[in-house]
């Protein structure tokens, strides 16, 4: 595979610049502390134990964590969060959550496709994250990203139903 073609052209801000088109999202790093106000609302409404904005601000500051949010062009609000942490030449997806209002319009794509070039660059070799295998949509996505089921925690999330369901582990390799 050759470096300078993935995974910038697969990602759909590339093919919006290359269309002439203004990107429906933009992606910026997590940092400010006004965002981390913001994405602990959307992680509270997305995840029944959400972390709060302390959580948010003691894991970004951490070694090897890094995040980042969507918003559209122009607009200070939020509309996706990830935060995934780098350790050597492994890393991990904490969490992912897009606001509810904005789900099915390729959020969490575009937010993957970012922690993808953020890893690319730092050359690590593998990607993990656990995903509710309840999760459809999610799952889906990062099947369609090329991650492999590796594992499973049994009744790992708690259901709305009080019911316990199983934590997928995935992963995913990114050099040989």
């Amino acid at each position: 595979m050759y470096w300078w073609f993935w995974p910038w052209n697969k990602t759909l801000a590339f093919w919006e610049t290359m269309l002439g088109q203004e990107p429906a999202y933009v992606v910026t790093p997590l940092a400010d502390e006004e965002d981390l106000e913001k994405v602990a609302a959307i992680h509270g409404d997305s995840f029944a134990h959400a972390w709060d904005e302390n959580e948010f601000t003691s894991l970004i500051s951490q070694n090897g964590c890094f995040g980042f949010v969507a918003r559209r062009p122009g607009s200070v609000r939020p509309e996706g969060l990830v935060l995934a942490r780098l350790t050597v030449d492994e890393a991990e997806i904490l969490t992912i959550a897009v606001d509810r209002h904005s789900r099915s319009r390729g959020i969490g794509r575009l937010l993957m496709d970012h922690v993808l070039q953020h890893l690319h660059s730092e050359r690590a070799l593998a990607l993990f994250l656990e995903v509710d295998e309840t999760n459809v949509p999610a799952v889906a996505l990062y099947r369609k990203l090329r991650f492999s089921e590796v594992g499973r925690r049994p009744a790992y999330y708690p259901g709305p139903d009080g019911q316990r369901t199983s934590a997928l582990i995935m992963k995913r390799t990114l050099r040989d």
